[in-house]
């Protein structure tokens, strides 16, 4: 990040616009091993015959979108690191069934910290049915770091 980045210039170009649009079909035994993995034990995430079986929210976590960034968006240089994750179910995701995500910039912010100027990009994917129900919505945290001087 050699050029001072404009966050307000960012915001105002790039939040709230959809880059991407993916489908998306979760299968039965991706929903299993997702929930055994991550040591799910309620049963309506890891046990088939459950009446109220869907998928758990660490599978709608891993969703991801064809591109992190809108095509356009600047190149920032410096050193890109994952800055976590978050998922908020809204209704149940049943196995089998067609999802669409939805991808847009959410938030674009800068924060100082020990290492320098850090700049925090969160990119939301919300998940609907094909229906139009909105079923989730999950945030990926992108944080560029400056490159250190020395």
């Amino acid at each position: 990040m050699s050029a001072v980045i404009d966050i307000e210039e960012l915001r105002s170009q790039f939040l709230d616009q959809e880059f991407d649009s993916q489908e998306f079909v979760l299968k039965t035994e991706n929903i299993l091993t997702v929930a055994r993995a991550s040591g799910e034990t309620r049963a309506e995430f890891s046990d088939e015959s459950h009446p109220d079986f869907q998928a758990p929210p660490a599978l709608l976590c891993s969703l991801a979108s064809g591109r992190h960034l809108p095509i356009d968006f600047p190149a920032m240089g410096g050193i890109p690191m994952d800055g976590g994750k978050a998922v908020t179910r809204h209704a149940p995701v049943r196995p089998n069934q067609t999802l669409i995500g939805k991808t847009h910039l959410h938030d674009i912010y800068d924060k100082k910290g020990r290492s320098g100027r850090m700049i925090l990009i969160v990119a939301r994917m919300e998940v609907y049915d094909t229906d139009d129900n909105h079923l989730a919505t999950a945030d990926s945290r992108m944080v560029i770091r400056e490159k250190p001087t020395s």
